[in-house]
């Protein structure tokens, strides 16, 4: 006598059902723009399952694109724990390279803030980078002595670079990685001090 097969558990088929939702949604801002809006019904669709299920399993669009960040929060992990080694001037190009690559985390959490969210973090990692930049500022490596403001400042530059490099080479007609290879040594200008000056 054989076996039936193994069924999926419903735990299982949620699990897989909110990851196509998550990338259904990531996809549909990478093609439609952040500003455009997130429609839960072309969500659904486009990850293949009920329209229910949205609702059933996320609650709201919110809650929807927060489960994403989460997700993408995760996959960016190893990149933010890299870029927390070594030099300071090493961790800003690690910084803004690794955004430039995966700027599904700052996409989402510019969308959220923009619809009126209060929840999600712009500075996730707050107390250890902080900790960094004050370690930075104590060395005299940091351009200023003013730690919060540098670290609002760098997460300003790296947030909106990423939002908008493509439109800015553009604009300045210079292919965009062209224009992030000469952005890591302008963010290295602007936040650090050179030894002895």
């Amino acid at each position: 006598m054989t076996a039936p097969p193994a069924r999926r558990g419903p735990a299982r088929d949620r699990a897989a059902t909110e990851e196509s939702l998550r990338d259904a949604a990531l996809r549909l801002l990478r093609e439609g723009g952040v500003l455009a809006g997130l429609n839960l019904r072309e969500v659904a669709d486009a990850a293949g399952v009920n329209r229910g299920l949205v609702y059933q399993y996320f609650g709201s669009r919110r809650a929807l694109l927060r489960s994403a960040l989460r997700r993408q929060a995760r996959r960016n992990a190893a990149d933010a724990a890299a870029a927390s080694a070594g030099p300071m001037r090493d961790r800003l190009a690690r910084l803004l390279l690794s955004n430039v690559r995966r700027p599904e985390a700052i996409r989402l959490v510019t969308l959220l803030v923009l619809d009126g969210d209060d929840r999600p973090r712009i500075l996730p990692n707050r107390g250890a980078g902080r900790a960094g930049l004050a370690a930075e500022a104590e060395r005299g490596a940091l351009a200023t002595g003013d730690v919060d403001a540098a670290h609002a400042a760098l997460a300003s530059v790296i947030y909106g670079y990423t939002l908008f490099r493509e439109h800015l080479a553009r604009e300045m007609d210079v292919p965009v990685e062209e224009l992030d290879e000469r952005m890591v040594p302008c963010l290295e200008a602007l936040f650090t001090r050179s030894p002895g000056g």
